[in-house]
């Protein structure tokens, strides 16, 4: 499975990686920076002071708040933004793998969409409860890998698999492979823990992950 790990991120430097990295790191500063001002200006738009240097302050305190907000939603967002082009990085590693073997089916777009959505608001879910799970328990450093272990392993693992196989056959996979998924999704938490590589996380963690279920179909 290590050597999965490393051929994963050694291919993800590759140019047809890194144009979809591209395309997906462009459009998400895009919504990232529109959504930003926006918030900005709405926020502002509620704040009414006499005093020019608290408004000042203000202003400040709004503009840090979103400024983290926007660390915070990158990696959550660029996930959703690169789920649109994540079955072009699933062929590619199928074709490198097997390149006589019958290629997998590209999702439709509403299913694509719908993983998106859902795998970016139970990132979100998921990474609050780990932050509430720091602060009263102490307890943060497991809990964010086991949780996001498994939200990571079975959500690419997934992806990988409908693509041969209907949701429920695919669904029935993970069951009988969980412990191995959670394996290799604890691997992608890993790299969800280092800032700025944890934009490559929708790369390395279709590559990977699709060598995984390689090895069980």
């Amino acid at each position: 499975m290590i050597g999965d790990a490393l051929d994963a991120f050694s291919q993800i430097v590759s140019p047809p990686f890194r144009r979809v990295m591209a395309k997906s790191l462009a459009l998400t500063a895009a919504i990232l920076v529109l959504a930003g001002v926006g918030l900005d200006r709405l926020a502002l738009s509620y704040v009414h002071v006499e005093t020019s240097w608290l408004g000042a302050l203000l202003s400040a305190f709004v503009a840090l708040g979103l400024v983290v907000g926007m660390i915070v939603l990158a990696p959550p967002t660029v996930s959703l933004v690169a789920s649109f082009y994540l079955d072009d990085i699933a062929a590619i590693v199928e074709r490198s793998l097997d390149p006589r073997g019958v290629p997998g089916r590209p999702l439709p777009l509403w299913p694509s969409l719908v993983f998106g959505l859902r795998f970016a608001l139970l990132s979100i879910v998921v990474n609050v409860a780990v932050l509430a799970l720091t602060i009263f328990t102490g307890v943060g450093l497991a809990a964010f890998f086991v949780l996001n272990g498994y939200l990571l392993g079975r959500e690419y693992f997934q992806l990988a698999a409908m693509r041969h196989m209907s949701a429920a056959e695919a669904r029935d996979l993970f069951d009988r492979h969980w412990l191995e998924v959670f394996a290799a999704g604890a691997i992608v938490a890993a790299l969800v823990a280092v800032p700025v590589l944890n934009l490559l996380t929708p790369l390395f963690a279709t590559a990977f992950l699709t060598r995984v279920y390689k090895r069980f179909a």
